[in-house]
């Protein structure tokens, strides 16, 4: 993409996030909801499709230009972003990276224009962070496959047009191996959706447990049109995802950086803006350091991303150091407004609940650093 449309791009985001969604984030935690206009207003400015390749209608912007927009989207309720963020991301990076010409031409197209909401249906009880206890099974039979058992904690699942359903066609195999992806109609038989979890933050983005009871799907529903695509697949989203999410994390530390700069400058104490005292300074200083660091590792990290330089090890470096800096920025945000910022009005308020979450989903802090220690370790042998 030329620079001056990245620009473009980048500056009626911008717009659209301060003057339209964040003034309308108190309605959303209250809602539990995005409103139905501001998703029309997303879909027509190619948000659901900002990553899909634009020979299927979507935008195409490489890494590099993804998290800057994604610095953008990040600014206001991460709810607003995860409404269109599986079809970017995990769901949608399926099919680009592994469907096959007839299930990128079918589905794509649908995801990039947001007339379809695809999820991406990998966690189950006893299978997080670690795939190998996956429960859920796919049985060949003639023609089709029958998929039973569970997930929970999936994002948009009662948004859902199409589940990306990740099952076992090997019952023999162990750990990642026999691990196979689906394309399910979100309202085939046997397909269950239950109520929204109640969460402790990031209200209107909605995350339901899925229940699988003898579901039927073609041989065409089959990702990549082979057996043991799935794991694979989820890996190579889950990277991609997690420098999103890093990126994410910067847009939010920004948020509340700024909030707190403004609070400094204008609350009293003593007759003095608390700006003034040194203490609070520091807090606003350490922060703008750590968000600084956060966002030139991102960036740098995109950039080998996209040269295909690394494509494991920087993505969950990035993710760990962003959402563990995210939750510092957060609670020193919460810190500098003092009594008021425990008040739920208070944005940092708000966004403290939030930025919790994000050194859990798409791999934990912990499973971040496994996987960086082995990378390390591997290019040692």
């Amino acid at each position: 993409m030329q620079s001056d449309e990245l620009t473009d791009i980048l500056q009626t985001v911008r717009e659209f996030i301060r003057e339209q969604v964040v003034p309308r984030e108190e309605e959303i935690e209250e809602l539990d909801a995005i409103p139905d206009e501001l998703r029309r207003q997303a879909a027509a400015m190619g948000l659901f499709g900002f990553s899909l390749p634009e020979e299927y209608g979507g935008l195409g912007l490489s890494m590099h230009e993804e998290v800057q927009l994604a610095f953008e989207l990040g600014y206001t309720t991460p709810a607003f972003r995860s409404m269109f963020g599986t079809n970017n991301g995990i769901a949608g990076q399926v099919l680009v990276n592994y469907g096959t010409e007839e299930q990128k031409a079918e589905w794509l197209p649908r995801l990039a224009c947001g007339e379809t909401i695809a999820c991406f249906a990998l966690t189950e009880a006893e299978a997080g962070s670690d795939p190998s206890g996956m429960r859920t099974t796919a049985v060949r039979d003639g023609d089709e496959y029958v998929i039973t058992g569970s997930k929970r904690f999936i994002t948009n699942a009662d948004l859902s047009q199409v589940l990306v359903v990740f099952a076992r066609t090997d019952a023999s195999a162990k750990g990642s191996a026999g691990i196979s992806a689906f394309l399910v109609d979100a309202d085939a038989a046997g397909v269950t959706i239950g109520p929204h979890d109640k969460k402790m933050g990031q209200e209107g983005t909605w995350t339901s447990e899925l229940f699988f009871d003898g579901v039927r799907v073609g041989l065409d529903r089959l990702v990549g049109g082979a057996e043991e695509v799935g794991f694979k697949a989820a890996m190579a989203s889950l990277a991609k995802g997690r420098l999103h999410i890093a990126a994410i994390c910067v847009g939010q530390a920004q948020r509340i950086l700024d909030e707190s700069v403004a609070y400094a400058a204008e609350a009293k104490q003593g007759g003095k803006a608390i700006g003034t005292f040194q203490l609070v300074q520091a807090m606003l200083a350490e922060s703008y350091a750590e968000l600084l660091a956060a966002r030139e590792m991102v960036l740098g990290v995109a950039r080998r991303y996209d040269t295909g330089e690394d494509r494991k090890l920087g993505p969950s470096s990035a993710k760990l150091f962003a959402s563990e800096m995210l939750g510092r920025v957060a609670d020193r945000g919460v810190q500098v407004h003092g009594g008021l910022g425990y008040m739920r009005s208070v944005p940092v308020e708000r966004f403290y609940r939030a930025a919790r979450l994000f050194r859990i989903y798409e791999g934990t802090s912990e499973v971040q650093k496994l996987v960086i220690a082995r990378q390390l370790l591997a290019g040692a042998k």
